[in-house]
């Protein structure tokens, strides 16, 4: 399976550059991660990629529509692989908003408040990653799927730090070598 990490968003051109909490909840992807998005879209048919699981946050979203853009493949909204729950930007939008801007998705399956209102605790996290493992792994079809989710997710799963919209090959069985960053396109 191949793991994305959502586009470059608002509060990544802030935090970066400051390395302060902006206060941007849920936020948008900026032009540059639109950019990013619709680059990467095509590499998702060079990588056999059938479906997408995607986090419910904006930036996700965003993401997952701007990839199938080029590369159109059915979407599953999928709370599990949120981001950990450290800043402003981890407080979500709510399942009726989403599903409003999104009439395509289906969110009926997701609280109305699915992302967690405290801060995620390192294990808390490593616990919903293996979750998340073990739930995938015994799917026949996860070599064909790729799941757009976010920084501290991947890095719980893989041990990876990666950057925004940047490709993780990932073997959720451990049968093969687990994690490995695959070359993006460059926009």
């Amino acid at each position: 399976m191949i793991l994305i990490r959502h586009a470059q968003s608002e509060f990544n051109v802030v935090y970066g550059a400051t390395r302060q909490d902006p206060g941007i909840e849920d936020p948008k992807l900026t032009q540059t991660g639109r950019d990013q998005a619709r680059a990467l879209g095509p590499a998702l048919r060079e990588f056999g990629v059938a479906r997408l699981l995607v986090s419910p946050y904006t930036r996700a979203l965003e993401t997952a529509a701007l990839l199938c853009e080029s590369h159109d493949v059915p979407v599953t909204i999928e709370p599990l692989v949120r981001e950990r729950a450290a800043f402003s930007c981890d407080v979500g939008s709510r399942r009726d908003e989403l599903a409003a801007r999104w009439p395509e998705h289906a969110f009926d399956h997701i609280d109305d408040i699915w992302w967690s209102p405290h801060q995620e605790g390192d294990e808390a996290l490593r616990e919903r990653g293996r979750s998340f493992r073990r739930s995938v792994a015994r799917d026949a079809g996860w070599r064909e799927l790729a799941v757009v989710t976010h920084w501290g997710f991947i890095k719980a799963l893989t041990g990876l730090a990666v950057a925004n919209c940047a490709m993780v090959r990932f073997d959720p069985t451990g049968s093969s070598p687990p994690a490995e960053l695959v070359p993006a396109p460059q926009t």
